[in-house]
C-alpha cells in the first residue's frame, strides 16, 4: 500500500471534488432538465445490484488499496508486535502501537476509544477479537492478571459468555473469507451488516441474519412465520440494503464444547428480497412521434400511455 492512508486517501478525493463544484452545479441542472416520466421509470428500473460507494472516484481507492492487502500487513503487523488481548465479558480490549491501530482502522476492526502518546486503545466484540485469534492468528488473548487462555479454555468461555457464538462466528468468518467489512447489525434488528470494503467509502451492501440449523427440539426459528419475515425485510429495504440470510448447516448434531465444532459447520446463502409487482411487470416502450403518425395515416388507434 501507499504511503497515503486510506483515511488521507478519502479526504484528498472530497477536497478534488469540492474544488470543482461548480461544474458539478452545471451538469446536475442539465440532469434535471429531464422529464418527468424519464425520472420516474428511471427509479422503476434501479436496483442493488453493486455497491453503492458514497462518493464518485471513491471505487478507484478502493481498488488501489484491497482488502486482502490491509488484513495482511494487518495480520504481519500484529504477529511482529506480539500483541496481547484482555478479555472481559464480551469485550476484548487491546493497545497497540499508532501503526497497527492504522492498519486496524483501515481493516475496520474493533473500534478506537482512547488515544495516549503512541499507543492506541481499541475494543473488539467477540467475533472480530476471535477471528484475529483463530483465522489470522496475529493475537493472543490473556485474563485480567495478563494470563494467557488456553484454546479449549478460550473456547469455553467464550461460549458461556455469548449465546449461539458458534453460529455466529462461523457467519463472521465467512463473510470476512470473501474480504468484506462485518460490522454488527443491532441498530438494524439483524446480526450483521457486510460492506463490499471500508464504511468510509461505500455504504453497507448486506444485511445479515444468521439462522443456525434446527433440530427436531429447537424453537420456531426468526424467519418461519410471516411476521418473522416481513419485519427484517422492510426494516432492510428500507434502509436500502439487501437481506442475506446465512443458514449454518450442520451444528445441530455437532459437539460445540470445542472449536473443532468449526470445521464440520457449512454455510449456505439465501438472498431475500420484496416482491415488488410494479417492477416485475413488463413495461411496454413509449411510441415516438413518427410511429403516431404512422398509426393514424393507416387508420390504426394508437397506444394509450
Amino acid at each position: 500500500m501507499e504511503k497515503l492512508s486510506l483515511q488521507e486517501s478519502v479526504t484528498e478525493k472530497v477536497n478534488c471534488e469540492a474544488s470543482s463544484t461548480s461544474g458539478d452545479n452545471i451538469e446536475n441542472g442539465n440532469q434535471e432538465a429531464k422529464s418527468k416520466d424519464e425520472v420516474s421509470a428511471s427509479a422503476k428500473m434501479m436496483k442493488l445490484s453493486g455497491p453503492r460507494w458514497k462518493r464518485k472516484g471513491f471505487v478507484d481507492i478502493a481498488r488501489g488499496n484491497p482488502m486482502s492487502k490491509i488484513v495482511l500487513q494487518l495480520q504481519t503487523s500484529l504477529k511482529q508486535s506480539k500483541i496481547n488481548a484482555t478479555l472481559s465479558g464480551c469485550i476484548v480490549f487491546v493497545k497497540v502501537e499508532a501503526e497497527a491501530g492504522e492498519l486496524l482502522e483501515q481493516a475496520s476492526f474493533g473500534k478506537i476509544f482512547t488515544s495516549q502518546d503512541d499507543k492506541q486503545h481499541f475494543q473488539f466484540n467477540l467475533e472480530e477479537s476471535f477471528y484475529l485469534y483463530h483465522a489470522l492468528k496475529c493475537i493472543k488473548i490473556v485474563r485480567d492478571d495478563e494470563a494467557p487462555f488456553e484454546e479449549l479454555e478460550l473456547w469455553k468461555k467464550i461460549t458461556s459468555e455469548r449465546k449461539g457464538f458458534p453460529e455466529l462466528y462461523k457467519a463472521y468468518s465467512h463473510l470476512r473469507s470473501k474480504n468484506w467489512v462485518v460490522r454488527s447489525g443491532t441498530n438494524y434488528g439483524v446480526d450483521f451488516i457486510a460492506y463490499r470494503h471500508h464504511p468510509a467509502l461505500v455504504h453497507a451492501e448486506y444485511a445479515v441474519l444468521v439462522i443456525p440449523e434446527k433440530d427436531s427440539n429447537a424453537k420456531i426459528d426468526r424467519l418461519s412465520s410471516w411476521p418473522g419475515l416481513c419485519c427484517p425485510l422492510r426494516l432492510s429495504g428500507s434502509v436500502a440494503k439487501t437481506l442475506l440470510v446465512l443458514y449454518i448447516m450442520g451444528c445441530c448434531n455437532s459437539n460445540k464444547s470445542s472449536m473443532s465444532c468449526l470445521e464440520e459447520f457449512t454455510v449456505e446463502e439465501r438472498v431475500i428480497r420484496r416482491w415488488v409487482p410494479e417492477q416485475s411487470r413488463e413495461v411496454p416502450q413509449k411510441e415516438n412521434a413518427f410511429c403516431i403518425f404512422e398509426r393514424q395515416i393507416a387508420g390504426k388507434p394508437t397506444r394509450k400511455e
